[in-house]
This record gives structure tokens, C-alpha cells and sequence, in this order.
């Protein structure tokens, strides 16, 4: 799914514009057993309820793809005859009123889902008139050429706050507040049919996970029997690690700031551009520029044999994953150096009688713990 695809089923999750009836679910104890189950219709709620319910809902189509959301692609045979494609279709199909479908998939996701404390598991139908948009963008609200049925499941943890003293406005007195237990963010989810090209694919889906460290293999291989892609912590710290073990002694100061410069040109020009597709980068792209940076021939093979072990030969990734547009750090075991990726140019390294340095060019502004100094 692309960025406006998404933004545009987000959208739906306001009181005024959702078709969004009622909501399933169940309270997961930290026993992971199921206290309670609830089919809540949205037209028996208050506004504020039903736009906090809606709120949460959409955080499971929030983040940055390829960080925090993912496409999930199906196989062709998964989807002609799979018992996971069979039970997603048939929760779709019925607008979760299929009862042994519905309790046969909280049972799944309880089952592999290794999540510390209680948590919801909510599950929300909608069936979505895609307006007619023309070539040129326009939309026209009032013509709608198909439509669009979808559920999304969220699983949300469940928290005890801790007591407090609270100031009570109406009562104009301060009391004790107790502890209570409050529903947090979703932790992970997805969206089944995905929303490709402004209509159903029933061939993928997209998948939510809130901590960019964490993609719950172990739910994905339960729900999808599917890989999910790295996480995109361990995307980054993994290609760091390849990248200098691959080069090894080739492997500079020069040529990390040339990779990471053209990664970082790559978002900004993606940005820029506005496109639509999900930024990716090949390892034929990162190898292009190790050869501008003159790495040998032999070094160029390691990288790719060991890019394909650790990544697989076809995946792409996105450089949002594996820089830090933000600063570049320079540290070793005692001294870290953070410099704006911009003025990359004042840090070199050089050995000086036997003895290797970093060097940082510093004219004026230098300071020690927030007190200006001088260097004579």
C-alpha cells in the first residue's frame, strides 16, 4: 500500500465519515486466558467514547513504512487453498458475525502472541464506497465505481496506572485518584484485504507494529504463515555490521560518509518528489557506490555474498532503516562525537607518528559541559 492509500482508509476513522458498526473483542489476562468478550455497537456509545475508540483503532495505521508498517504478501497457494487465507476470508466475508471463525482466530493470536501483561485484542468491520477519483486526482464523493470490505484487528495492552493525588476541578478540592487500568496504544495489528490501487487485494495485507525493534515473528507465522521483514533496528545494526566486516580494512571514514550521503540524498530526493511507492534501496545501489569509492573487487563480492545471507537475495530495504539523517557519530570506546551530517567535511582521520586520530576542525563556538573555551 502506498502513503496516500493508507491516509485515506486513516481517514475513515471519524464519527462523521466510519461505517465502522460495531466492535469484537476480547480482555487477554497476563495468564493468557480470556476474561471477558464483548460485540460493543458504536451507536450505544457517547461521541467522546466512540472518537476514542476510533482513535485507537487508527493508530494501527500510523508510522513510517518499512519501519513501522509492512506489506504482506500471500502466495498464490496460500490464497487458492490455506486454512490462515480461509479464516481471514471467512472474519471478512461474514463482517465478523462468523462465530467459529472469530473464536477460532482469538484463540490463534493468543496462542502465539507473547506479550507480557493483559491486553484487547479488537477486531472493527467496514465496508468503505470507494469515491471515483480521475486521472487528474480530482474525487467525486458522490460517484463511487467499487467497494471496498476490510476488518482491522489491533492488540492493545492493557495497563494498571499507579495511584495518585489528582486536583478535582468541579469539586475544587484535591483527592486521592486509585489505580486503574487503562487501555494503551495498539502494540501490533493489521489491516486485511490490503488497499491496493483503490481496491481489495485479497493477495496481501498490511501489518502494524509499533516498536521499530519488534515484528512479532511468532504472530505473523500464527496469522499469515508469512516472514515478516526485519525488524528495522536489527535492519540497521545488521547492515552496519556486514558493511564493515565485509570491507574490512577498506572500510573508512570516507566511504561510510559516501554511503550514508547518498541514502540520505535518496530520502530527501524521494521526500522531495513526493512519490507515492515506498522508498527501497538494492545492495546493487549501495554496491555502485562502494566502486565510486574505489573498494576492490573482492571486497564488492563479500558484501554481496553477505548482504544475501543476512537480507536474502532479493529484498530491498529502506535507507530510512540503516542512517541516522539526523547526525553522524563518530565514537570509540571512551569518546562519542556527534556532528550534523551536513558538515561531514570537518572530521577526518589520520595517523601521526604511529598513533591514529580523529580530527575535528574546530575555529570558534567550542565549548566543554556549556562553558565556551579557547584552543591556543
Amino acid at each position: 500500500m502506498t502513503e496516500r492509500e493508507i491516509a485515506e482508509i486513516r481517514r475513515r476513522y471519524r464519527p462523521e465519515k466510519t461505517n465502522i458498526t460495531h466492535l469484537r473483542g476480547c480482555y487477554v489476562n497476563e495468564k493468557r486466558e480470556i476474561v471477558s468478550q464483548f460485540d460493543q455497537p458504536l451507536s450505544m456509545m457517547s461521541e467522546e467514547e466512540a472518537e476514542k475508540i476510533l482513535a485507537t483503532l487508527k493508530r494501527t495505521l500510523s508510522g513510517a513504512q518499512g519501519r513501522n508498517l509492512f506489506d504482506v504478501e500471500f502466495a498464490t497457494q496460500q490464497v487458492v487453498d490455506s486454512e490462515e487465507h480461509r479464516l481471514l476470508m471467512s472474519l471478512r466475508s461474514s463482517g465478523l458475525g462468523d462465530e467459529e471463525a472469530v473464536q477460532a482466530f482469538l484463540q490463534k493470536v493468543i496462542a502465539s502472541l507473547s506479550m507480557e501483561g493483559s491486553y484487547l485484542i479488537l477486531l472493527a468491520h467496514e465496508t468503505y464506497d470507494v469515491p471515483y477519483r480521475s486521472a487528474d486526482g480530482g474525487r467525486q464523493d458522490d460517484a463511487s465505481d467499487q467497494v471496498y470490505t476490510y476488518f482491522l484487528c489491533s492488540i492493545c495492552p492493557v495497563k494498571l496506572t499507579t495511584p495518585a493525588l489528582s486536583y478535582f476541578i468541579y469539586e475544587n478540592k484535591l483527592s486521592n485518584r486509585p489505580a486503574d487500568w487503562l487501555v494503551s496504544p495498539p502494540e501490533l495489528g493489521f489491516l486485511f484485504p490490503a488497499f491496493d490501487s483503490r481496491s481489495a487485494n485479497i493477495y496481501s495485507a498490511l501489518y502494524y507494529t509499533r516498536n521499530p525493534a519488534e515484528n512479532h515473528q511468532e504472530f505473523a507465522d500464527a496469522v499469515f504463515n508469512r516472514e515478516i521483514p526485519m525488524p528495522a533496528a536489527e535492519q540497521k545494526e545488521t547492515f552496519q555490521s556486514l558493511l564493515g566486516e565485509s570491507l574490512g580494512e577498506d572500510c573508512s571514514l570516507e566511504v561510510v560518509q559516501a554511503v550514508e550521503g547518498q541514502l540520505t540524498e535518496m530520502i530527501e530526493a524521494h521526500k522531495e518528489r513526493k512519490e507515492e511507492e515506498p522508498l527501497a534501496v538494492s545492495k546493487y545501489a549501495v554496491k555502485r557506490v562502494l566502486e565510486g569509492c574505489g573498494v576492490p573487487e573482492e571486497r564488492l563480492s563479500t558484501f554481496t555474498q553477505r548482504y544475501d545471507e543476512a537480507f536474502g537475495p532479493d529484498l530491498d530495504l529502506s535507507p530510512r532503516n540503516l542512517v541516522n539523517a539526523r547526525a553522524l557519530e563518530v565514537a570509540t570506546p571512551d569518546v562519542t562525537v556527534k556532528v550534523n551530517p551536513e558538515r561531514g567535511d570537518l572530521v577526518e582521520t589520520r595517523v601521526i607518528d604511529g598513533i591514529r586520530y580523529i580530527l575535528i576542525r574546530a575555529e570558534e563556538g567550542v565549548q566543554v559541559n556549556g562553558i565556551d573555551i579557547h584552543i591556543s
